[in-house]
């Protein structure tokens, strides 16, 4: 192979690299997008709302088995935090059916809200997310503080979520 081939070669490669990037996790964003979403109790939540206090946004499935892993971490974090003014918010994805996502919420006994995302609005605003799970900590300033693809650690998400309450 000549080297002007291996230099195309490299060139494509990288491209499709870039491109497999954008496609699956979207591009990054550094602040929370102005979008309201729905919640399965009927309530409208406006990211808007959030600020002044640190928020964590996921985005999650009924059948993502790392979601349901997460489950207990969320419902722990919510139980220390709740109280501190962080909000949880679950955003369903497009792809799940409202009566699974209200099934699980009650089986689960899911305290957080639950919001869900039938257009993917949300889910593109947010750096087109594509795959759960996908956790947002988002700074009282409404900067994005954490992305986290696949499940967190729940210790240092605790660790980040108690450095941005000492700072707001």
């Amino acid at each position: 192979m000549t080297k002007d081939n291996q230099n195309t070669v490299l060139f494509i490669a990288l491209l499709i690299g870039f491109a497999s990037l954008l496609y699956f996790n979207g591009g990054a964003i550094n602040q929370v997008p102005n979008i309201a979403v729905n919640t399965i109790t009927g309530e409208k939540i406006t990211m808007a709302s959030l600020k002044g206090k640190p928020a964590l946004i996921t985005f999650w499935a009924t059948d993502c088995p790392g979601c349901i892993k997460e489950i207990p971490h969320l419902k722990a974090l919510h139980a220390d935090y709740a109280a501190k003014g962080v909000n949880i918010i679950a955003i369903a994805m497009k792809h799940d059916r409202p009566d699974h996502v209200i099934a699980m919420t009650k089986d689960k006994e899911l305290p957080y809200s639950i919001a869900l995302d039938p257009m993917g609005e949300a889910a593109k605003a947010f750096g087109n997310v594509r795959l759960t799970p996908t956790t947002f900590l988002i700074s009282p300033d409404s900067s994005i503080a954490m992305h986290k693809l696949g499940v967190f650690d729940e210790e240092k998400m605790r660790q980040q979520i108690d450095k941005l309450l000492t700072n707001s």
